[in-house]
């Protein structure tokens, strides 16, 4: 799959960047392409582009704040979860949304 997400907590430290990390790593380890971008004390990083979005299979939110610019998404599958789930069970995440995206075919 190809799949854009955004990560950001609520210091826009630490966790926002672990999020996206794990997110990656896991992601392209189960053969995705994976691409995050972060809303943090220091703004906006690694903004997604509108091609990133119009080609993305899934738009992953890892956030315990609110995010801005989420109407890009519109019309896209959409999955939210704190960035507690994206740092701690980011491969339990992937095999789920699998299982859904697979079972709903």
């Amino acid at each position: 799959m190809n799949i854009v997400g955004i990560s950001a907590c609520t210091a826009g430290i630490a966790h926002t960047y672990i999020a996206k990390e794990k997110l990656i790593k896991v992601g392209q380890e189960l053969g995705h392409t994976v691409r995050i971008e972060t809303q943090g004390t220091i703004g906006i990083e690694n903004e997604l582009t509108k091609e990133e979005i119009a080609t993305a299979d899934l738009i992953i939110i890892a956030a315990d704040i609110k995010v801005s610019g989420k109407e890009r998404f519109r019309g896209k599958r959409i999955v939210e979860i704190p960035t507690n789930i994206a740092i701690k069970a980011p491969k339990q995440l992937f095999k789920k949304i699998e299982e859904e995206l697979n079972s709903s075919k």
